[in-house]
Formats: C-alpha cells, structure tokens, sequence
C-alpha cells in the first residue's frame, strides 16, 4: 500500500500524460486544483469540519456556518444541507445552491454491512423521534436516513450513535462512503465465505483514515460471500465476490470500476482470486489507485469508472501489484450466476445454525423512528438481537428460534411490514425525492408507495419477479438503469402542453443474472398521473408475448417499440 501523504502522493511522478496532462492525476505530479471542490479540499480536510460543528457553529446555529463547510466539508461527516420546501422541480437546475438550502439537514448514519444489533436500531428510532420529526429511510446502500436535524443537535445525535457503535464518519463527500455487505453473512446455509470479518477490518483500519480522505470523487465498496450476489458488486467502485478457487478454495474475486449516474458502467473482472486476510490490503490498494491516478479537474469524469475505462483492467491489475502491494495476485474464477429471481433475501430462510432469519418489505425503505423501535423490539423478543437492511430498502432480523417464526411474522405484517409482500411491494425502490433532496425534479416516495398500491389493485395475481426503481432525477441513486422498469424523473409535456412531473423510461435492466442497462424507447416518457396505466399495460403484453419462463428483461429486450410504448 502507498504510504500516507504530507503532499498527497504515493506513485513516482512520471512523465506528462499526454491528453491526460490537465486531469488533475497527483500521480502524475499534478497537485494544482482545477476546480473550487478541490481547492476547497486542499484548503482544509474534510474530516476536521467536526470540530467546528461542535465547538461553533452547534452553538452559534445555521447562520454561523461558514459556506464551504455547509456545502462541502459537512459532508465528510454525513450531513448535507436538505431541500427548501416549497421549490418545485422546473427550478431545481436554475437557482443557485443557497436558495435551495433549507436551514435543516439529511443525516446519514453509516452502517458498514448493512447490519445492526437491536440497541442500535432502537437508538436510531429514538434520534428519529428527538430530532428528527420522526423520519426515516432506509437506502440502497444499506445506510439510515434522517431529515430535519438542526445543527445545533449534531453533536448530541453523534453522542448518542457513537455509544452504541454508531457512526455518521465519510458517510458522504469524496471518501471511502458506506460499504455494502451480505446482509446475511455468517449465517446463510448456501454462503461460499463470510465477507463480514474482511469487511469490518476494512473499515477498522481505514475508516477516518486521513490517508483516503481527500479522493476525487465518492468510493463505494461491497464485500459478499453469497453466491446470490447480493450486493450490486457490478456497480461498485470495488467489490470481492465469493467464489471457490479450484486449488486454494473459498475466497473473493476482484472487481473494479462500476458505477451508475449519468454514465453508467459496469465493473469489470481483474481475473484476480483473493483470500480473505489478504483483502483489506487489497482493498487499499484499490483505493490508492484511485486517489493518486483518478482525473481530478471535472467531478463528472472523477470517479474510478472512468480510469478503469481507459486503463483497461491488465493494466489496472499491473499497476496494483506492481506499485501497491508489490506482489503477483493469484488468477481465480468468476462468480457463478445466482440460482434465485430475487436475490434480496425477503421472507423466512433456514440458517446453517438451524435457525431462521426474516426478511421483510417496507414500503420503498420509507420508516419511521416510531416504527423503528418497534422493529427493534420485536428483533429483541423473537431474535438473539441482530438485524441487517439490505441493498433494496429492505430489513432482516437474525437468528429467529422455528418455533418463534410465525409470531414474528404475524407481528411484521400487523405493521404492514410485509413477510410475503407483493411483487410490486417486493421490487419497487426510491430515491429520496424532491421532498427533501436538491438534485430532484420530481417526487419519489410517495409516488412508489401509490403505484404499489395501485398496482396491487390492478394485478393482484401477478408473481412474476420484477423491480420498478423510481429515481427523482438523472443521479440513478435509486438505479434506474439496472432496474426491469426504471423510472427517471424529469418534466414531461402532457396532452394539454402543460410542463409536469414526469419520467423517462428504461426497460429491462438488471444485475445479477445476465447484467445489463436498460433500454430507452425513442420519445417514450410517461406522466405522472399515467405511470400505472402505462405499467400495467406494458405488464399485461409482458404476460402475453412471454416464452415460458422468460424474464421481464429478456422480453423488454426482444420487444417491439410498439409493445414498449
């Protein structure tokens, strides 16, 4: 691994990179900032913003907050400033950022794996209900979400997550962000190996770590031993899946630069078998590459994609053996495809230990702190006290007694927390939306939750798998490409001519077990107030022109525009 940085450099500066010379490469012996975010980076790291929250500006209120710690270095501590209420989304691409500030923040708390104990869980709904106005998200990223939090109550919030091993550090900004793991490692009877304890050295050792503070973009990592593939490994900046090499055994194979947004990727295979101990170095490694090597100047070409793109993963794998962990890495197999539709763990599921862990659906991720407690207590009474969300807004609780599963599920489903949810329940995800989110043109939540219900009403015998992946503009935090139906919000004109919230349609994306971004049908955006009709339609020719056994994806594919429209 390269070594920590005074002036931030781990490889030679070498040679002027050609049409890569203005990228900003610190590799390359480029250090100068191109751009105000990284000069806003240079000035001061991120990381040291906490110490103002809690000395100043937690006293002195919103007001106090000096510009580019509000819209920049807070985020390094998971804070983002939240959408002013009353802005609709024609405006959300013209005002500047602080006449969309809202005097209130997003808090997200990092929750590396995805899994939780019950005193957490019930500490999080407590924060929710005291500072929060009761809100509560669950993300694909396994992460919590809170809105409302003043700042004058971060540091109180922080004091009560830290004391139950909670934390909100690099949740967001150019940091190594939160990192995804099986939400069922260590326990699920088909697991190949246990990506919990690589996963949670990864984040002992470098979580906070000045080192990986200052990336050029956001670095978002997943870890899963599951031969389900559970954690969307395609579209991270680094992913070890589980595979089982023929001569060494259980192990991780290593990929790199995925990633979704305008420009969407997927990560690629270095033909590399890792085993587990040797993973949090390679890990750093990985990270390295991207810190010294990644293209600084624009912040939409910055993330590692695009220098995996360039690069190609021979010469990326070179560089990370030859100057990184100064040693060969061994050739192992690829994954193999997943044997379930669904890969997101919902329902009851026998462990290896003989007991049974639960998966159940909320309604888009959308919680509340009131809810959460409750889930927390029932966790405590049916479980050993360990819960995990998941990559698809949804929540497990562990180690359930057989003879204790039937009230557990009773008790889910009396909270309208659903066991055995609809497919529609089951597929439909959002982003968080214009309600609170700056970047959005269109609203999310509750629009998943109506067509769910609309749906369901519509289609009630329908079985099939299928995702709806709503997204409230072109980011794809809910990722829209990689979903059966994805929905990106935009402005659309309707019948009458009038401007309103709307979405472009993609069709038959997936992960998992035939990788692909959907496709986009010329001219096809759809209304707001059309989006059922506009799905059960499409769904209902689905049923009809299907082979048997064919996939929602593989039609889209093969279908007719007409068929699409």
């Amino acid at each position: 691994m390269a070594a920590t940085p005074s002036k931030p450099a781990a490889a030679t500066p070498r040679r002027k990179a050609g049409r890569h010379r203005g990228e900003g490469q610190w590799a390359m012996g480029h250090f100068t900032p191109l751009n105000a975010n990284e000069q806003t980076k240079k000035d001061d790291d991120g990381l040291n913003v906490r110490t103002r929250i809690e000395t100043i500006y937690a006293k002195g209120g919103f007001d106090s907050i000096d510009p580019a710690d509000l819209r920049g270095r807070f985020r390094w501590w998971g804070l983002y400033t939240q959408r002013r209420p009353g802005i609709d989304g024609g405006r959300t691409g013209v005002l500047e950022p602080e006449e969309l500030d809202d005097r209130y923040f997003m808090l997200r708390i990092r929750i590396n794996g995805g899994r939780l104990t019950t005193e957490q869980l019930r500490v999080i709904g407590e924060v929710s209900e005291t500072y929060a106005r009761g809100t509560a998200d669950i993300t694909d990223r396994q992460n919590i979400q809170l809105h409302w939090v003043r700042v004058e109550d971060v540091p109180a919030i922080w004091q009560k997550l830290e004391a139950v091993g909670l934390s909100t550090t690099e949740a967001c900004g150019d940091t190594p962000r939160g990192m995804l793991g099986s939400p069922v490692a260590g326990v699920a009877e088909d697991e190949i190996i246990d990506g919990g304890p690589a996963l949670a050295e990864i984040a002992r050792r470098y979580l906070g770590d000045p080192a990986f503070s200052n990336l050029p973009r956001k670095f978002k990592t997943a870890v899963s031993g599951s031969p389900q593939l559970d954690v969307a490994h395609e579209i991270n900046d680094v992913s070890f899946v589980g595979v089982v090499h023929p001569e060494h055994g259980p192990g991780f194979d290593l990929w790199v630069g995925g990633g979704l947004s305008t420009n969407p990727r997927f990560g690629v295979r270095l033909g590399a078998w890792v085993p587990e101990d040797e993973v949090p170095d390679v890990w750093a490694g990985v990270i390295s590459i991207f810190r010294d090597y990644g293209y600084r100047r624009l912040r939409n070409r910055a993330r590692l994609k695009f220098l995996v793109a360039d690069w190609g993963p021979e010469k990326f794998r070179q560089v990370l053996q030859d100057e990184y962990l100064g040693r060969e890495l061994t050739d192992g197999p690829a994954p193999e495809a997943p044997t379930r539709p669904w890969r997101d763990h919902i329902g009851v599921h026998r462990q290896k230990d003989g007991r049974y862990y639960v998966g159940f659906a909320p309604r888009v991720g959308r919680m509340d702190g009131s809810l959460l407690t409750k889930v927390a207590e029932l966790a405590t009474e049916h479980g050993s006290g360990r819960l995990s969300t998941t990559v698809e807004q949804k929540l497990i609780v562990l180690d359930v007694p057989e003879d204790r599963v039937d009230s557990l599920v009773d008790r889910l489903e009396a909270l309208d927390l659903r066991v055995t949810p609809s497919t529609f329940r089951r597929g439909t995800m959002a982003c968080t939306g214009i309600e609170f989110c700056k970047l959005a043109i269109v609203e999310t939540k509750e629009r998943g939750s109506d067509l769910i219900d609309e749906l369901e009403r519509r289609l009630p015998e329908f079985g099939e798998p299928l995702t709806i992946n709503i997204n409230g503009c072109p980011n794809a935090c809910a990722r829209i490409q990689t979903a059966d139906i994805g929905l990106k919000g935009q402005l659309v004109t309707d019948a009458n001519g009038n401007q309103v919230s709307g979405y472009q349609v993609h069709l038959g994306g997936a992960l998992g077990l035939e990788p692909s971004f959907g496709r986009k049908v010329r001219g096809l955006k759809v209304t707001s107030a059309e989006l059922p009709d506009y799905i059960e339609r499409v769904l209902r020719r689905f049923l009809a022109q299907r082979t048997e056994g064919e996939r929602f994806a593989v039609w889209a594919a093969r279908a007719d525009e007409q068929d699409l429209s």
